[in-house]
């Protein structure tokens, strides 16, 4: 293993944060600072180009926003003022917290909050796990993102691995459905191109005029909310026109009768209606599904956002099957390959199965309605609650609470650090090691640390290490170390792999980074086939499985708001650095009627909440739909609300997922003069 740099060294490690690509790093480092992050060719996916916004993590480093120093709590709740303690009096105050709310109201009322996009193997789900399990504190439903695409991949496919960047270029024709690259994933970018020179036809589907979208031979800007019907129609063209491949789904799949039943009532005609878009259009895409090989499905995370988010995610998985699509390079689906390298932790304690289920979509509610028992202690770390989480007010009114004891736990003074009770200041990536698979490339690396821990950081092992030590909940065997979590995941890896990590920081991907879908791999579910209908998810799924559920506007919030990933943040990290003012984007129809002008102020507002900024009266997005960045801190508004703040925190029909572009409002343009509301 490295150890640290001297002067003038470059280090090679990996970037961690929640994006598929995984990308490998060089990090100059002088006189024990970073100096400069650059990309390196460990990762030949990514092969020395990095986004800007890695680039820029150098600023979060040394930032005046960089918590630097254990801090308590010294003013009113969300006002962010704190005086510095020690390390022994910040635990301290946390245990006795925990302590006398577990002793009190009981284990479940200590509630841990946290989500893991931006963090390795070994910065999550060790000694927090351990810790959290052995208190008996409620468990947390992760479902803010992927929960409902994981299921639908699961359910079908048992998270099959999916066709890597490498193979898009094989493909003569790509449906690129509910994501965009560019802002997330950008090395699949020049995949897609080389596709599209090599003479591929590029679908894109989305309510957005993506930069793909804007060079696709057809882009589908369909309603939000309604790609199930989309995805139907072209299931029912494939089984009605005799172009389902037969054979492929007597050998391999069961269920497709009752799919086919199911998608008999959406002709093209009906979806098109529905979703908005040309029936022609809708047409040439069956059309060209039916009949190209090798054709690729890219499933994105954008279609999973809404109600119909599960069913959505499960039709569109479900294609490749139906069509017969599999078995050639290039062709299937691209999901996630995080599952691909077989790591399991099963050293970590399950807990007592019984507990308490919290669905952290719900924060707000639940600190404001739980009351058997009430949450006494919430443990916020790898996560900014405040800017991530649905129904924003109610989380901020939770949060205010003054029998809550808050624990922030986090590298920068997020909007949800400003809540706390007591604050811990949390190492960066460069400052420690990981293991960090990547999910779109099919890359396992070892994160180094490139510098020691800035002031008084320290790195969740050692935190959560010491907190089950004072809390009497320390076992001998417990493996509390980062080192420690290493070896133990590198016992699990072939050993060609686990040298690969130790010799020269990556494994050895399987199949030569390249699996065929129905070659190389196959469905990983219990009896080796692709499950097209299931009977628990048909009784979860309020309309049943892949049933519909219409659009909840009203005429007094016609438009649909969706709040997709900037090129700016990473969700929500990176949001404390300098940028532009954010601006909301709406079609020149929709700002017409509301006599909204380019540059205006304007108002987005529904019953839950009300959000101020300016606009950009653009083509880029469809009419009836509002856009406004996901990730947003308060600072980026004019009024200190974010898109949360109208997102309500209602549940996906499959997985319970976070239900972001459901989001209704409407939107008036603020007449000069007039003051701004708080959040």
């Amino acid at each position: 293993m490295a150890t640290q740099p001297t002067s003038g060294q470059h280090v090679d490690t990996v970037c961690p944060l929640d994006c598929p690509d995984a990308c490998s790093l060089s990090v100059g480092v002088e006189k024990g600072r970073v100096i400069s992050i650059d990309g390196s060719h460990t990762n030949p996916v990514t092969d020395g180009y990095i986004c800007a916004k890695v680039r820029r993590f150098g600023e979060r480093i040394y930032g005046p926003d960089r918590l630097l120093h254990p801090m308590v709590r010294k003013g009113p709740k969300g006002v962010g003022l704190f005086e510095r303690v020690s390390w022994d009096d910040a635990l301290g105050r946390v245990a006795t917290a925990i302590e006398a709310a577990h002793e009190e109201f009981g284990g479940e009322s200590i509630l841990p909050y946290f989500y893991g996009g931006s963090n390795g193997l070994l910065t999550q789900d060790t000694s927090d796990a351990m810790l959290f399990a052995r208190l008996g504190a409620s468990r947390l439903a992760r479902t803010l993102c992927a929960v409902p695409t994981g299921l639908a991949n699961m359910t079908l496919y048992g998270k099959m691995p999916s066709v890597c960047y490498a193979d898009y270029p094989e493909a003569r024709l790509i449906l690129l459905w509910g994501c965009n690259p560019n802002a997330t994933g950008l090395h699949l970018v020049p995949a897609i191109r080389q596709a599209q020179r090599n003479g591929a036809v590029l679908v894109v589907i989305d309510p957005r005029a993506t930069p793909l979208a804007r060079l696709a031979d057809i882009h589908l800007a369909v309603r939000p909310g309604t790609d199930l019907p989309v995805a139907l129609a072209i299931h029912r063209h494939l089984f009605e026109g005799g172009h389902a491949d037969e054979a492929f789904l007597s050998a391999h799949t069961v269920g497709a009768a009752r799919l086919r039943a199911r998608a008999a009532e959406w002709t093209l005609s009906r979806a098109a209606e529905e979703a908005g878009v040309p029936e022609h259009d809708l047409r040439r895409v069956a059309d060209l599904y039916a009949t190209t090989s090798p054709a690729l499905v890219r499933c994105g995370w954008g279609q999973e956002r809404n109600r119909n988010g599960g069913n959505a995610s499960m039709a569109i998985l479900a294609l490749p099957a139906v069509g017969g699509k599999f078995g050639v390079r290039g062709g299937g689906y691209a999901m996630s390959n995080s599952a691909s390298w077989g790591i399991t932790k099963t050293w970590n304690e399950p807990g007592d199965p019984s507990r308490r289920i919290v669905n952290m979509t719900q924060l707000g509610r639940t600190l404001l309605e739980a009351t058997d028992p009430p949450v006494k202690v919430l443990f916020s770390y790898n996560c900014n609650p405040v800017a991530t989480v649905p129904d924003q007010r109610r989380v901020q009114q939770g949060l205010l609470r003054e029998d809550l004891f808050t624990v922030v736990f986090e590298q920068v003074m997020t909007d949800t650090a400003r809540y706390a009770d007591v604050l811990l200041p949390a190492t960066t990536f460069l400052e420690g090691y990981d293991l960090v698979r990547g999910y779109g490339s099919l890359s396992l690396q070892l994160g180094r640390p490139a510098i020691e821990p800035v002031g008084e950081a320290r790195c969740n092992a050692d935190v959560f290490g010491e907190l089950l030590q004072r809390l009497d909940l320390a076992k001998d065997d417990d493996a509390l170390g980062e080192l420690d979590e290493m070896l133990n995941i590198l016992g699990q890896l072939p050993e060609d792999m686990a040298a690969g990590l130790r010799d020269r920081g990556a494994a050895t991907p399987p199949w030569g980074g390249r699996p065929v879908q129905f070659v190389d791999v196959h469905p990983l579910t219990a009896d080796g086939k692709v499950h097209l209908f299931d009977d628990s998810l048909d009784a979860e799924a309020p309309a049943g499985l892949y049933g519909y559920q219409a659009d909840p506007g009203t005429s007094a919030y016609p438009l649909a708001l969706i709040s997709p990933a900037s090129e700016r943040t990473i969700s929500s990290t990176l949001g404390e650095l300098s940028r532009p003012a954010s601006k909301a984007l709406m079609h020149p129809d929709d700002a017409a009627a509301r006599g909204i002008e380019d540059g205006d102020e304007i108002r987005l507002h529904n019953p839950l909440g009300d959000v101020r900024c300016h606009v950009t009266v653009a083509a880029g997005v469809r009419p009836g739909t509002v856009s406004l960045a996901k990730g947003l801190w308060s600072r980026h508004t004019l009024n200190g609300a974010t898109t949360n703040a109208l997102i309500p925190d209602t549940l996906t029909d499959l997985g319970g997922g976070a239900c972001y572009n459901d989001a209704r409002v409407q939107v008036e343009k603020v007449p000069t003069g007039v003051l701004r509301s708080g959040s």
